[in-house]
């Protein structure tokens, strides 16, 4: 199937969270959730709420900064922080993002070996904030050509203009990329309404994701590890 998957194209679009990075575990989210409202000075539960509820807006980038979210979540939680209280919760809230970028293994060799072959590498992530501010110091920032993020760019997955935008950063047509990610966000979908081709990772971590509007019922092909999209050469590797 690998084969037929890359077949055609010029360039392969990744989704960020849960496809180059693990899925993180409920407990990872908690733990995140935990350190932020010690912070603030709010119970958890009300935080986790909260920050559900703003998502959407989060995502494309309504509130601004993390300082100014984070004045946003506050507020409709009914407390005012203090400037101390704001500096502490937008400098936790950078790092326990920031930890959450770390890449799967094999995401590096995987790329490597399609650009190899030729391939541009292009990059679509629903994301708050952090994810771009933080993009030229992730060594993805040095491998991929075409970085698109839904925050900055005032939209979110499946707009058919941010599929769009990440191949004419490629200059390629949508017809010719390869659209791989974990289905959050209806992004299979997204991607295959524009003329990509579309695959989802299901890997063994992926019924962890708490991802909105995961495509679970994706009929279309899909792989169980990023090696998959690259066959195994005479060393073995990547796809080995």
């Amino acid at each position: 199937m690998t084969g037929d998957l890359l077949s055609g194209r010029s360039a392969v679009v990744f989704d960020f969270y849960g496809t180059l990075t693990p899925v993180s575990p409920d407990e990872a989210w908690a733990g995140n959730a935990a350190s932020l409202a010690a912070a603030m000075g709010v119970q958890p539960g009300e935080l986790v709420r909260v920050l559900d509820e703003t998502f959407p807006e989060r995502i494309t980038g309504a509130f601004g900064g993390v300082t100014q979210t984070l004045q946003e979540v506050a507020a409709r939680l009914g407390v005012r922080l203090s400037g101390d209280q704001l500096a502490r919760a937008a400098r936790i809230r950078r790092e326990r993002q920031e930890a959450m970028f770390g890449l799967r293994p094999e995401a590096l060799p995987v790329i490597g070996a399609l650009r190899d072959r030729s391939l541009a590498i292009g990059l679509l992530s629903d994301c708050t904030i952090e994810l771009p501010q933080a993009w030229p110091r992730l060594p993805l920032a040095g491998v991929v050509d075409a970085p698109v993020f839904s925050c900055i760019e005032r939209m979110r997955k499946p707009d058919p203009r941010l599929f769009r935008k990440v191949a004419t950063g490629l200059a390629v047509e949508p017809g010719e990329c390869l659209y791989v990610g974990d289905g959050g966000g209806r992004e299979l979908t997204g991607a295959s309404a524009v003329g990509m081709r579309a695959v989802l990772l299901a890997g063994p971590d992926w019924q962890q994701h708490r991802y909105h509007e995961r495509e679970a019922g994706w009929a279309g092909p899909r792989i169980s590890s990023l090696t998959e999209l690259v066959p195994a050469d005479a060393s073995g590797a990547p796809g080995a």
